[in-house]
């Protein structure tokens, strides 16, 4: 390894310095031939880093984990997780590396990972790396979901390596720059509670709490507090993602966070058609992860949570499964609190109507477009626009649509009058563009195939601005040929 590189970030590291035992001190595996392909310049600047000084060669050199920056202290974090409900005891960072926390300008603490930068002692069987392909995924959709106002971990550099990954055939390889609120998940409870017992669990329940959660520092009940506060991150994570038609794919305990921040961009997709059974990736062959059971998976993954925080919840078992269990039983009125708001946003209603009329109303709209096979955000988007008064798009959806004036009277009846700030509310709720699924995959294959970045970057430019229509990225609102959308499939690839 190299000298340390300029310091480019100011290094807190609070997770080494307060969880010793939690994770494996480890280095990156230097890249043959690094070179920059994206840098995210405005978080950059967020993070309190010179986007010109992380240009530079010494700055690409430190992205592509050839030279340690000053005061980072990289590691691997050790955690557990339910896999499609099969617990796997040990998984751990296989591919990735935490390098250190910065205080961004906002005040608020963030991590700064690697992402395919070598095998690690969690690798097992796996090479550590990332191809270049999912590693543009990941930056084209968690920046979309920023976008989307959805709260998400960041990217701030993709890095071509030099190097080849075999996965089905050679491709090039690359290193993610990923920025999270923090790294630790559900699994990670799940791994010290299983190896190590309660003391451990406390420590590191104490450490979310203080990173994420200070306002439980003095409660009477810290840990069946901090259990509910996450299930109501989660409740209204999983409504927002509802909302856009974003479907995780791989809802793993290892890929729910403690900070309810989206993380683990690998077979996501976002669906076109609305169907509660769409299911993109390929190895969710049961359905497990469908777009309508997302919900249901974040109340399991909590209860997973759950079982590792019961010691320390109440020292008698059964008042503390009685407790937790409370908890837990109430995360589906959370969630159908939090998804009525999404969706009175969707149909431009405010909050004081009836919720059961409302989620009557919401549901006939849903199972219109579900018999209709129309595609989820073009009839959400066309009813924003009838709600300002321009009809005709919608007309032209719902045209052939049995008893949809029917529908359309009762909508407007809810809501005869509707503020401008509603309008905008409602705007915001329903973009116009979203990652396509077909453009993603055109970009990704430009880059990867023919070291052509101009989709890409095309693309990138219209997700970051979703909300305002603009005639001259019109294709980019345009669903997928419905051939494509019939055999489209995801993969984790990294």
């Amino acid at each position: 390894m190299n000298a340390p590189a300029p310091r480019f970030f100011a290094f807190d590291n609070t997770y080494v310095r307060d969880l010793e035992g939690f994770y494996a001190p480890w280095k990156p595996t230097p890249a043959s031939k690094p070179v920059l392909i994206r840098l995210n310049e405005a978080l950059a600047r967020e993070l309190g880093a010179n986007p010109a000084v992380l240009a530079s060669l010494a700055g690409v050199e430190a992205l592509a984990g050839n030279r340690v920056p000053e005061g980072a202290e990289p590691i691997a974090q050790a955690y557990a997780g339910h896999q499609f409900g099969g617990f796997s005891p040990q998984l751990g960072d296989g591919r990735a590396l935490l390098l250190g926390e910065v205080i961004d300008c906002q005040g608020q603490r963030r991590d700064i990972a690697f992402k395919g930068s070598g095998r690690t002692p969690f690798s097992r069987n796996g090479d550590g790396k990332c191809a270049l392909g999912p590693a543009l995924r990941e930056y084209l959709i968690s920046e979309a979901m920023h976008a989307l106002g959805i709260p998400t971990t960041r990217s701030l550099a993709v890095v071509a390596t030099g190097d080849m990954v075999r996965r089905d055939r050679p491709l090039p390889g690359a290193v993610l720059t990923r920025v999270a609120a923090s790294h630790v998940r559900v699994g990670t409870f799940e791994f010290f509670a299983t190896h190590q017992g309660p003391e451990q669990v406390k420590r590191l329940a104490d450490y979310v709490i203080a990173r994420h959660y200070p306002a439980l520092a003095n409660s009477t009940q810290p840990y069946l507090d901090l259990l509910a506060a996450v299930a109501e991150r989660q409740a209204e994570l999983v409504a927002r993602w509802l909302g856009v038609g974003f479907i995780h794919g791989v809802m793993n305990t290892d890929n729910m966070t403690l900070s309810g921040e989206t993380i683990d961009y690998g077979p996501c997709a976002f669906m076109e058609a609305y169907s509660p059974s769409a299911v993109f990736s390929s190895i969710d062959s049961g359905g497990r992860y469908a777009y309508g059971k997302q919900a249901g998976i974040a109340r399991w993954n909590l209860a997973r949570l759950a079982e590792t925080l019961l010691p320390l919840i109440d020292a008698d078992t059964q008042r503390a499964v009685k407790l937790a269990t409370e908890v837990i039983d109430a995360f589906t009125e959370r969630h159908a609190a939090h998804w009525l708001a999404v969706f009175r946003a969707k149909l431009g209603l405010d909050d004081t109507g009836e919720a059961d009329a409302d989620r009557g109303l919401i549901d006939d709209f849903l199972l219109t477009l579900k018999h209709q096979q129309l595609d989820f955000t073009l009839a959400f988007r066309a009813l924003t626009a009838a709600a300002t008064g321009d009809a005709a798009r919608l007309q032209g959806l719902m045209a052939e649509v049995p008893d949809f004036a029917d529908w359309q009277t009762r909508w407007l009846a809810r809501q005869p009058i509707r503020t401008p700030a509603l309008l905008a509310a409602m705007q915001q709720a329903n973009p116009a563009y979203i990652p396509r699924n077909h453009r993603v995959e055109a970009a990704l294959d430009a880059a990867v195939e023919h070291n052509d970045l101009a989709p890409f970057e095309r693309l990138l430019a219209v997700i970051q601005s979703p909300f305002d229509e603009r005639a001259a990225d019109t294709e980019y609102g345009e669903p997928a040929p419905s051939e494509f959308t019939k055999t489209y499939m995801t993969f984790c690839g990294t």
